[in-house]
């Protein structure tokens, strides 16, 4: 495994589960010093077309507190090319589940053209954040039947 300076990844992290964690601590293990960018709650609103169930200041609390990341920064932007201005990374990281699409070949190849690698970590399997909001869903909705 090649081991890099410096790693970004960036993602919501509402509700945050096992699969943020798995990723958080697969990226450290490429990296010296990894930065997480949290996507702010009007960036989720917009790009994502919902609220946040948590607000930004306390994801990026959660986020800050896990010993694999070294530094938490606000993510406003869908463009890395932006980010990598900004922080200068050697690495970026992202699901696997996002490997081959259009949108991250596109990424990538951006990326590469500055000298930063792109490295897809394993999809947790079962859990997402998207599958939390519809398990939450079902059980209110099944106490309010009762």
């Amino acid at each position: 495994m090649k081991k890099y300076k410096k790693g970004f990844t960036v993602g919501t992290f509402d509700l945050f589960h096992i699969g943020h964690l798995n990723l958080l601590r697969s990226a450290k293990e490429y990296c010296d010093y990894l930065i997480v960018g949290v996507h702010s709650d009007e960036w989720v609103k917009h790009c994502k077309n919902r609220p946040t169930v948590i607000p930004y200041e306390d994801r990026a609390d959660i986020v800050a507190a896990i010993r694999y990341v070294d530094e938490v920064v606000k993510n406003e932007t869908r463009s890395k090319m932006e980010a990598w201005e900004k922080y200068k990374f050697d690495v970026a990281f992202i699901g696997d589940d996002w490997k081959g699409t259009e949108v991250w070949n596109k990424i990538e190849k951006e990326l590469n053209s500055v000298g930063c690698d792109v490295v897809y970590i394993p999809y947790t399997q079962g859990i997402s954040t998207t599958e939390l909001r519809i398990r939450l869903k079902d059980s209110q909705e099944k106490k309010e039947k009762k």
